[in-house]
Order: C-alpha cells, then sequence, then structure tokens
C-alpha cells in the first residue's frame, strides 16, 4: 500500500498543467480575433458543435443494413466504458444524427424542436443525457473549444462582469460592420472550410453595459471594445453553463421565469427599476443552455403557456425574458416523450404550431436479441455481481422473452414469432433471405414501440439475485418466475388480454431454454473427440462408397462390404434429413468435402455445422445409456456412473460457463426431461 506522499505524486505526474492553462485562458477581443482567423470553428454554433462532436468519435457503415446506416460510436460511450451505451437502435441515431447534420448546414431543422418519441424506457433520456455529457467533455478539449465575453468593471479593475447568457464574443461587432469583418475573418479559405458568421445580438445584460459604455467613451468604439474581456468558456450541467434540463412539474406550481428568468428584487432598491438588467436574474433554463443543449423531459406535459416560449425558442432562436425586448439564444433544444403523450398532442388542435415545429424522432425498444443481451450484460456481469454466479442463458432467456413481447406476429404462416426473433438476431432458416427479412422489418409499422421494457426485466433479475440468499447462482427459472409474479401488478399492462399474451411468451422462451440446455448437456456428453472423429470417419467412408457405388472395407474382417445404411440413417435422422433428400444430402456433404480438398483444406466435421450437430446426437444417443443420465431424478447412482456424471459436470464447468451448484442443476433438469419420454434434443 502506498503512503500518501505517493498517492499525492502519483496524481501529480498524470496532470496537464499546459491543458488547465488552455482552458482557463483569457484575454482581449483583439486576441480572441486573432483566434478565430487561425481556427474559424470556435464560432460554430451550438447544432454545428453537437454535429461535430459525435463525428468526431468516430463512426463506421453498418453491413448489410437498410438504407446504408452507420453506426456512431459517440453512442458507445467509450469515454465512460460503455456505462451510457445506447445499443441496437441504429435507425433511430441515424435519424438524429442526420438531423444535426442537417441543422448544422442551416437547412431548416436549427428552427425545430427535437423530439424523441418512443416508449418508456426506450433509452430516450439516455440518449439527452450522452449528449448532454459530450458536449461538456467536447467544450473541454481543444478542438470544441468555445469563448464568450464580460466586461471590465470600471469601480472594481480587478473584477469583469461576464455574461449571463455566455454569448459569442462577435455579437459586439456592430451588425453594419459585420460583412467587413466575415470578410476579413474567413480570408483565404474556400467555401469548402468552415466560414465565421456572426448572428444574433447582445442579451440584455451585455446591451445594457454596451450602451453605457458608447456613452462613457462618447461614441468610441475601439475604447468600449477595449473593455471587453473574453475567456475560454467549459460547458457545464452542473454549474449550469451552456447545459440545461427542465422538469415539468404539476400544473399549479409551473412559472415561465423558470425557462427565461426572474427579476432579482434585492437589486431593485440598487438600481432603482425592475426593467433594469442588473436587476433581473437571466438564470432560466434557456438563458443558462444558451451555447449548448436543453433537454425537456416529458416535453408534451408542459403547460401551454410554456409552449410558448418553447416555440419562439425554436422557431425565431429568441426568448422573452420578462420586462425585456425578444432575447436571442444558439442552442439545441431536444424533448422526449411518450406514446400516450404525444398522441395526446396529435389530438389537441392547439398543439398544433407545436407538431409543425418539431422533428419527431422514433426510438423504439430494441427488436435484436444480441442488443438486448447487451443491455442486461452492461449491469449484471461477474465483474459487477459479487458472490452470485449467473447461470448460463439467464440473461439470454430473459432479454429474449422481452424481444418477443415487441415484435409483431409475422403474416407470414409458416413462421412462428420465435423465428422471426432468430431471424431478426442473424440466424438463418431455410427459405429465408436477407430480402425477406427488410420485408418482415417494414411490414411491421409499430414493431418496437410496444412491449416490456428494459427496466421491467432489469428490476425481475435484481429481483432474483437477492431473493434466493441460500443459492449461489441464480437460474432462468428464477428470473422466469420473477417475471411472471410481477405481471400481475404491472402499472404499464392495461389490458388482460395482453397479461396472458406476456405469459403466453414466458411458456415460449421456457420451451426454447428446454431445447437449448438439451443441446448443451448432450454436447457435454457427446464432447468426446476421439469417438465423434472416429465416427465422423466410418460415416465418411460409407457416404463416399454410396455415392460412388462402391464397397466398403470393414476394418475388423478385411471383408469388402456394402455401405452400412443403418448408420448413415441412425445419423441423418438427427437433423431431419427425410429418407427422399438422404441421397442429395449426401452428395452435398461429398461436394463440400471435395471443394475443400481442391483449395488444398482438409475436411473437419466441426466446419460443418449440421454434420456436427448429427454426430453429437447420434453419439450422445450411445452414451446416454451408459451414462444413465436418468438415475439422477431417482439419487440412486453407482460410483462408475457418477464418475461419468462428474466428466460431464466439469465440461459443462469448463466449457459453457456453469458453476459447481448450475451444472447439477442443469444436469438434473435435463435428466428430469429424458425421464419424462422427451428425448429430442433440438436446439432449433
Amino acid at each position: 500500500m502506498g503512503s500518501g506522499t505517493e498517492i499525492i505524486d502519483l496524481v501529480a505526474s498524470q496532470q496537464d498543467l499546459a491543458q488547465f492553462q488552455r482552458k482557463h485562458w483569457s484575454g482581449s477581443l483583439a486576441e480572441y480575433l486573432d483566434i478565430a482567423q487561425q481556427d474559424p470553428r470556435v464560432t460554430r454554433n451550438a447544432f454545428q458543435r453537437v454535429y461535430d462532436m459525435i463525428i468526431s468519435y468516430g463512426d463506421e457503415p453498418i453491413p448489410d443494413s437498410r438504407d446504408k446506416l452507420r453506426h456512431y460510436y459517440f453512442f458507445d460511450d467509450p469515454r465512460e466504458n460503455g456505462r451510457d451505451a445506447v445499443y441496437g437502435i441504429d435507425e433511430a441515431l441515424n435519424s438524429l444524427v442526420n438531423a444535426f447534420k442537417s441543422a448544422a448546414k442551416g437547412y431548416g431543422i436549427e428552427k425545430r424542436v427535437l423530439l424523441l418519441h418512443g416508449p418508456v424506457g426506450s433509452s430516450k433520456s439516455t440518449i439527452a443525457r450522452l449528449l448532454k455529457r459530450g458536449m461538456e467533455r467536447y467544450s473541454a478539449s481543444d478542438e470544441g473549444a468555445l469563448y464568450t465575453l464580460g466586461w471590465r468593471d470600471l469601480e472594481d479593475e480587478s473584477n469583469v462582469l461576464w455574461c449571463p447568457m455566455h454569448e459569442e464574443p462577435l455579437h459586439v461587432i456592430p451588425r453594419r460592420f459585420r460583412d467587413q469583418v466575415e470578410t476579413r475573418l474567413n480570408a483565404g479559405r474556400s467555401s469548402e472550410d468552415f466560414q465565421v458568421k456572426i448572428e444574433g445580438e447582445l442579451c440584455p445584460f451585455c446591451r445594457h453595459v454596451y450602451a453605457e459604455r458608447l456613452q462613457h467613451y462618447n461614441g468610441d468604439w475601439t475604447r468600449v471594445v477595449e473593455d471587453v474581456k473574453v475567456k475560454r468558456l467549459i460547458l457545464s450541467e452542473k454549474d449550469r453553463i451552456g447545459i440545461g434540463t427542465f422538469q415539468p412539474k404539476d400544473e399549479k406550481n409551473q412559472d415561465s421565469t423558470e425557462l427565461t428568468g426572474d427579476i432579482n428584487y434585492r437589486k431593485i432598491a440598487e438600481y432603482g427599476s425592475d426593467s433594469d438588467p442588473r436587476a433581473f436574474n437571466f438564470d432560466g433554463e434557456f438563458n443558462i443552455a444558451n451555447r449548448g443543449i436543453v433537454e425537456f423531459v416529458e416535453v408534451l406535459k408542459l403547460d401551454v403557456a410554456f409552449l410558448y416560449d418553447l416555440l419562439g425558442a425554436s422557431q425565431e432562436h429568441k426568448v422573452k425574458p420578462k420586462k425585456f425586448a425578444q432575447t436571442d439564444i444558439d442552442e439545441v433544444i431536444i424533448g422526449h416523450t411518450n406514446e400516450p403523450e404525444y398522441r395526446r398532442l396529435q389530438n389537441n388542435e392547439f398543439m398544433e404550431a407545436l407538431r409543425d415545429r418539431t422533428v419527431k424522432i422514433d426510438v423504439p425498444y430494441v427488436t435484436k436479441l444480441s442488443d438486448e443481451i447487451k443491455i442486461y450484460e452492461k449491469d449484471y456481469n461477474s465483474q459487477k455481481v459479487k458472490g452470485k454466479h449467473i447461470a448460463p442463458h439467464t440473461i439470454e432467456i430473459a432479454a429474449m422473452w422481452a424481444v418477443l413481447s415487441r415484435l409483431e406476429p409475422p403474416k407470414n404462416a409458416n413462421l412462428t414469432l420465435l423465428q422471426k426473433l432468430k431471424l431478426y438476431n442473424g440466424k438463418s432458416l431455410p427459405g429465408f433471405t436477407e430480402e425477406n427479412i427488410k420485408e418482415l422489418r417494414d411490414e411491421a409499422v409499430h414493431e418496437g414501440m410496444l412491449g416490456i421494457s428494459p427496466r421491467y426485466v432489469q428490476d425481475k433479475i435484481s429481483n432474483a439475485l437477492v431473493a434466493h440468499t441460500d443459492a449461489k447462482s441464480v437460474n432462468p427459472f428464477m428470473v422466469l418466475n420473477e417475471m411472471e409474479a410481477g405481471l400481475k401488478h404491472h402499472s404499464l399492462i392495461t389490458s388482460e388480454e395482453t397479461r396472458n399474451r406476456y405469459r403466453e411468451l414466458l411458456g415460449v422462451v421456457k420451451e426454447e431454454y428446454d431445447n437449448i440446455v438439451k443441446l448443451e448437456v448432450q454436447r457435454a456428453i457427446a464432447a468426446d473427440e476421439d469417438a465423434l472423429k472416429r465416427l465422423c470417419a466410418n460415416y465418411i467412408d460409407n457416404v463416399k462408397a454410396y455415392t460412388q457405388r462402391e464397397k466398403v472395407r470393414n476394418p475388423f474382417t478385411g471383408q469388402y462390404e456394402e455401405p452400412d445404411e443403418r448408420l448413415m440413417r441412425s445419423i441423418e435422422v438427427k437433423i431431419d434429413i427425410p429418407e427422399n433428400r438422404k441421397d442429395d444430402f449426401r452428395r452435398e456433404i461429398m461436394n463440400y468435402i471435395g471443394a475443400l480438398s481442391i483449395d488444398g483444406k482438409k475436411f473437419d466435421y466441426k466446419t460443418n455445422e449440421r454434420l456436427n450437430k448429427a454426430l453429437e446426437l447420434k453419439l450422445f444417443e450411445d452414451q446416454k445409456d451408459t451414462i444413465k443420465l436418468t438415475s439422477l431424478v431417482s439419487n440412486v447412482i453407482d460410483a462408475e456412473t457418477q464418475a461419468k456424471i462428474d466428466v460431464v459436470k466439469g465440461r459443462l464447468i469448463r466449457d459453457y460457463g456453469y458453476d459447481e451448484e448450475s451444472a447439477t442443476d442443469v444436469l438434473t433438469y435435463v435428466a428430469s426431461i429424458f425421464a419424462r419420454g422427451d428425448t429430442r434434443g433440438e436446439g432449433e
């Protein structure tokens, strides 16, 4: 253990004092103009800055995606090790990033409220939080630097009266000179390069000080700007600089001053008027979020009076503080709402103006199983869950139920909902192409907008982890039981029909779990590599002789015999190869081996998934009687059988992620299935 001095030295060695000085730079307006000439991007507006921030993390095309979607690494939350990573909604995120791109180019979206719309728990708040935190970090980087202005206090020269709305320093340039200043700042740059564009006017406070100084210096603007101080601005939600969040309260307590600021009654006596900007606190959410982002939580719960402020802020980029003229703002307005609230908006004719000024971005639930699993594995993994082992498939089965609840039944009568889930998850099924999967998605217009929330599943996994104090591991049945019990009191389930459908889906995933663990135990029993190789070689010898109409040499007698039809069929039936298709399958295997041979590669049964499965099932059938798995149910086990079962248990622990308790549980469970005579072991 290091001493206190060593710990301090450790931190000291990693300090970046030069970066600190860059973050806390301050200087004159002339120095800022030099900075803007060297790097005009310091003058970017809020939409440009948010878009550049997202792109700075990099992106890549999503293979085989519709509409050439891209995956934006920013939403993986790499700086926080994926703490707020968002999975499986790339389509929604592409819509959002495209909206920022359009707004950054000034195509009109910058005059809209970006409305994230989706069911509860679909990561709307997480996306807003990522954007806010991303902007904080970006503003602290050299690439995302931005600046604000203040005024030298004439009464106390060591003091600076900083702009309460953190506005752009170039606002002090009078409008009639702006074209010339822009031309000078943009000199030597092509139309492809970022160009400085001065937009917006001084806030009421700075306008008052500016007018006062102009009077003081007899109209000499050059002397006025000598009093202007410029400093680097670091956005921070905690310090209420450039990042704001507004959460509606009940309608009786809503007050528009929360958005646009309020009179400072203590200072009215000092300045003599409630319309003096020095006696006003420009600290409403719109004011403090200037230059950054303001998030409206459940935006459609806002009182109608608030919505007028929101409309002006989005369309005109102006707000109207009490007793003052309209004031320019530069910020991204992002709101989020759920389906019932949005339906209310659509049915309310008074809200038509808001509907017209919003860009709705649907944020659905995840409909891809592997992405849903990632959501839960982020919180329930061996690093975070101490002292409790999570048995294999526990998270997978919980996620499977959640995703099934969100999928619309396929119109194709030959396709089950579970098969649809597997297709979405990248599994290939006979007769279904990539194009068919796109058609499935296109026909399900509202898919992902209804169903079970990830939060519900997370709550039930948490319950299962703490409810069984004696158990060393938590298994799928513990979580499934919790999820089923919770359906009785689930506040968001509005009909008994929906409740029953969710119960039926629990039955579907239980059946799928049976199939998965049967196959897993079968594989553990049949994991004798040498025996599998021998069985495979025997099968291939017979298939080769059969397809070439030859005989097979019996290794024991040395005699040549007809191919062993019984052996070949005993393997092929394990993967449902019908009698009338056996010749096709055998030729397919020989063609596969021939193609490998041409490429100079050696055949390995493991590379052919169907044959591998058939061999494992055949070997399992041959060996399960010698292991006497069903004796586990009767609890009467002799030493030899116990030794064989221990070998299988060891394989489950080594190869499949079980611990001692969960391996014993799953063997006993699968034994009970076989004891009931359910010996088919298909994982399809």
